[in-house]
């Protein structure tokens, strides 16, 4: 019989939330700012795409310190154990309504495949954005630091590619979100913090830990 547990905490769901709407203004504003479309106009949107930046850079600064001081950032630490069947169920399983080989607990709240994505995102996408954004933004002092005759067509290719990746993960994160017992079940989850379960999967989870 399904139960309740309370997986994700506030300050967890408002960095997600937040993040997720930063990430997306981000998206928006510098697809326009690369060309792609017009809604804002240069300049302004040039703008808005570094206010949006360097809020989010304080957001990651604040649950980096948020990560280590609870100890949740042990939810993050990859492992290869289910990973295959979890490949199974995505590829095949979840078209079938095989169970589900993953069950959330307030100690393991993703699965190891999510756990690769997020680590390939903070070691991968991020770092790619961040420091190719900030040479973007800080050009004009690139002289002084010895990197006049760094190409800015490079630095260009990094950034919108780092975006793209970034596009791509936001796209799949979506659609899996829908993955759950239900297409809103893990949305909700992350509004209100509680997870549903099966009491026998959460206490072999439990036993195991």
């Amino acid at each position: 019989m399904p139960k309740k547990i309370y997986v994700f905490k506030r300050f967890e769901r408002f960095w997600h939330w937040s993040q997720a709407a930063l990430i997306i203004t981000l998206l928006v504003t510098g697809f326009e700012v690369h060309g792609i479309y017009s809604l804002f106009g240069f300049e302004q949107v040039v703008g808005y795409h570094t206010i949006a930046a360097w809020t989010l850079v304080g957001l990651w600064i604040f649950a980096i310190f948020w990560h280590f001081t609870t100890g949740e950032w042990k939810q993050y630490m990859p492992t290869l154990e289910k990973a295959d069947a979890m490949i199974k169920y995505y590829a095949v399983g979840i078209f079938t309504n095989a169970p589900h080989p993953f069950r959330q607990t307030t100690r393991h709240k993703h699965n190891p495949l999510q756990r690769l994505a997020y680590l390939f995102v903070l070691l991968v996408i991020g770092p790619t954005i961040w420091f190719s954004g900030w040479l973007y933004l800080f050009y004009d002092v690139w002289p002084e630091y010895g990197l006049a005759n760094l190409p800015l067509e490079w630095v260009a290719v990094a950034h919108a590619s780092a975006a793209y990746l970034m596009l791509i993960f936001l796209i799949v994160h979506v659609y899996l979100a829908t993955a759950g017992h239900t297409p809103t079940a893990h949305i909700k989850a992350m509004i209100t913090g509680w997870e549903e379960v099966e009491d026998e999967d959460e206490n072999e989870e439990q036993l195991r830990t």
